[in-house]
């Protein structure tokens, strides 16, 4: 994980809370672990009980979230913990039950998501609320902010999760061999969502202090001063990491806060069907097609590195940071569903990149 040397710890009366509450939950996630056993754990909002979280019950009640990017995969998982946790979630996609967007999965939809958000949130008072939103279109977000502002009258936390790329990536080809136009729509996707979704979002978060804004990308700082080749994936999972430096510093003065965070080997829908063609239940048989899946993580990790920081009355201290859902929960003690914790980043710089055989011992 890439930690900033100079950030503040927090306090050991704030790790002593973290501690008490974990020994609270541990009890309940035992059992939900044992009443789940054989459900899976695809982010949904039963499978997600089993393993721990370091997030007390109703921890988010009463806060205000936004999800952008929330059809499928991390923003899914992330949107349901704000909901397990007590927060009102609004999600947004491109996949509706009526419409497919240009990535083409119709298995998961923005409505889909609400429900499980709000399933999640049974016991806490979460609540999810689908607005079908193209980040693209300035006017649908400036839209979305009014609907948020009208219900709510606020926003205490921002999720710029907006992607869908993949499907323009022409993996293996030079700069100048790429397809322009797809090379530019990866571009917007992957960067142009998160500007317009901040430039109309922010006004709205920055009328309360506390409020926290979550880019999320695919590698940390220090891992992605490495090239991520293609040229255009490069620039675009580069861009909101440099986005978060920018946040950072223009929302001090509000006491809000601005971080990067990213998932490590996600096992997302597409990861499993399309790319492994295989499911949730035996994810191991990927190890087959490539030894270092073994470190992958469940979107559910991520999701709960999101909830810690939203819960924490310290988030500050990480301003301006790049973080991962393996390097968080060390610091916040949850764990993926299945008990473990993951730490992909550092696996892939010391083991999958040095060419190393396959073992994840000490990395899980």
């Amino acid at each position: 994980m890439d930690r900033d040397k100079d950030r503040n710890k927090g306090s050991d009366v704030e790790r002593d809370a973290e501690r008490d509450v974990e020994r609270d939950l541990e009890r309940d996630a035992e059992r939900e672990a044992d009443r789940n056993a054989g459900t899976g754990a695809d982010g949904g909002a039963e499978s997600a009980a089993a393993g721990r979280t370091a997030v007390a019950a109703g921890a988010l009640a009463g806060r205000i979230a936004l999800v952008a990017g929330a059809t499928r995969g991390a923003g899914r998982a992330m949107a349901v913990e704000l909901g397990r946790a007590g927060a009102t979630v609004y999600v947004t996609g491109r996949t509706t039950r009526e419409h497919t967007s240009e990535v083409g999965r119709t298995q998961e939809t923005i409505e889909g998501t609400a429900d499980l958000v709000t399933a999640a949130g049974a016991d806490t008072g979460g609540t999810g609320v689908a607005v079908p939103t193209d980040h693209l279109d300035p006017e649908q977000v400036r839209a979305l902010v009014e609907r948020i502002e009208r219900e709510q009258g606020r926003l205490d936390i921002l999720v710029n999760d907006i992607w869908g790329g993949d499907v323009h990536v022409e993996w293996g080809k030079k700069m100048w061999e790429h397809d322009l136009d797809k090379g530019l729509r990866i571009l917007r996707l992957g960067i142009e969502t998160h500007i317009v979704t901040s430039r109309y979002a922010l006004p709205l978060l920055i009328r309360n202090p506390g409020g926290l804004v979550v880019e999320v990308t695919d590698g940390t700082r220090e891992y992605n001063r490495r090239y991520r080749e293609p040229f255009y994936y490069d620039l675009a999972k580069a861009g909101p990491l440099r986005m978060t430096l920018g946040l950072a510093e223009e929302l001090k003065e509000y006491g809000c806060t601005a971080l990067c965070l990213t998932p490590g080997w996600l096992r997302s829908e597409a990861m499993l069907d399309t790319y492994f063609k295989v499911t949730e239940d035996d994810w191991t048989a990927g190890c087959e097609q490539n030894p270092h899946f073994a470190i992958s993580e469940t979107p559910t990790f991520v999701g709960r590195a999101l909830a810690a920081l939203a819960s924490d009355p310290g988030v500050s201290r990480w301003n301006g940071a790049s973080l991962s859902s393996g390097g968080l929960a060390k610091e916040y003690g949850f764990t993926d569903v299945d008990g473990s914790a993951p730490d992909a980043w550092r696996y892939i710089t010391e083991v999958d990149q040095e060419s190393k055989e396959a073992d994840v011992t000490g990395y899980r």
